[in-house]
């Protein structure tokens, strides 16, 4: 994006904001020898009686070397929900800027966008669930802010084609979120890589899906050290805690085990759109990217609440946009798996 300047998109508030600092800001131990007398803690010892890093530098530091990042490009929030807000709340001016959602999708865009008195400019997806361009582009004004791509999608399940992201990153000169939770089962690239190329560029990934971290709530945000610096302004300052930090980072460096768990779940994938083509009310199984499988069926509500008496919950997405009729199947284990099978297959 030429011209592109974040000084432009920051609200005024925020860019004069100074942060809060704390005592671990203030001092950064590098022993444990130390006497800590500056943050009020209790000092006996529960594992957790001292405040946690607020800047969480060992984590960042693998997952810098994983992403082939600096850590100065990363920031790290209770969640993705935590970082999508502090986005909204770093560069949308409440009752005045807009954003534009790509409908069907993730819901918490527009939820935040309401709750940061934002307007959510919906720009439905194109029938083959990619971006309609030429419209997200007509729909854009002096005040709209971001773009929320999420890739692969939720709950369509595709990635979207880097030509349409190109396109959306060039042409528009605001920040686009590419929402990346389950880019881990996808076979294209994480937009990770290309992070110098694109100063409005931002990227959100989580520990929720590939790296079965979902009770953690563990979001990540890649984006360039002006946008990072932005939103460690306004961040809490003990966002991430420490049992937390503590587990990300135990899980992260099981890089083996966790590479080993998404090929299995990919091979259960597989299986299972297989599977799912032997059911007869099913007319069509969506090509997925993701750790779930959207399939249009007869009747959603019907087939949803037979699932509920054999004990299986699924999603019935039919309330979305262009999803009348859809089921969504997450991806269990084989014996998950097969059980849903067995009871679709018994469905009247």
């Amino acid at each position: 994006m030429k011209n592109f300047n974040i000084k432009n998109l920051v609200r005024p508030n925020v860019a004069g904001l100074k942060p809060y600092s704390s005592a671990r800001d203030e001092y950064q131990s590098t022993t444990s020898e130390m006497v800590f007398l500056d943050a009020n803690e209790n000092p006996f010892q529960t594992d957790v009686n001292r405040y946690p890093d607020p800047q969480q530098r060992s984590l960042k530091t693998e997952l810098a070397k994983i992403k082939a990042v600096s850590v100065e490009n990363i920031l790290l929030g209770n969640g993705s929900d935590e970082v999508l807000d502090l986005l909204f709340r770093a560069f949308c001016e409440p009752g005045k800027d807009n954003i534009i959602t790509l409908p069907p999708t993730y819901g918490m865009y527009k939820v935040l966008a309401n709750i940061n008195n934002i307007e959510n400019r919906e720009v439905l997806l194109a029938s083959d669930f990619e971006p309609d361009v030429k419209e997200i582009l007509n729909s854009v004004d002096e005040n709209t802010k971001m773009v929320f791509l999420c890739s692969p999608n939720n709950p369509t399940g595709n990635s979207f084609s880097e030509e349409n992201i190109l396109k959306i990153l060039e042409q528009f000169n605001g920040l686009v979120i590419i929402d990346e939770a389950y880019i881990d089962f996808s076979a294209k690239e994480s937009w990770v890589k290309k992070l110098k190329n694109y100063p409005n560029l931002v990227i959100t990934q989580t520990l929720s899906k590939a790296y079965g971290m979902a009770g953690i709530r563990l979001g990540i945000c890649y984006a360039s050290e002006a946008i990072i610096k932005t939103l460690n302004k306004i961040k809490p300052p003990y966002n991430v805690n420490e049992l937390t930090q503590l587990r990300a980072l135990n899980r992260v460096l099981d890089r083996k085990g966790v590479e080993t768990e998404i090929l299995d779940l990919l091979k259960e994938r597989a299986d299972l759109n297989k599977a799912l083509e032997e059911i007869s009310f099913i007319e069509k199984i969506y090509p997925s990217d993701a750790n779930f499988i959207l399939v249009k069926v007869d009747d959603a509500n019907k087939r949803y609440n037979q699932l509920i008496e054999k004990g299986i919950v699924i999603r019935n997405r039919s309330t979305q946009a262009l999803c009348e009729n859809t089921l969504r199947f997450t991806v269990g284990t084989g014996k998950e798996n097969q059980k849903l099978i067995m009871a679709l297959k018994s469905l009247k």
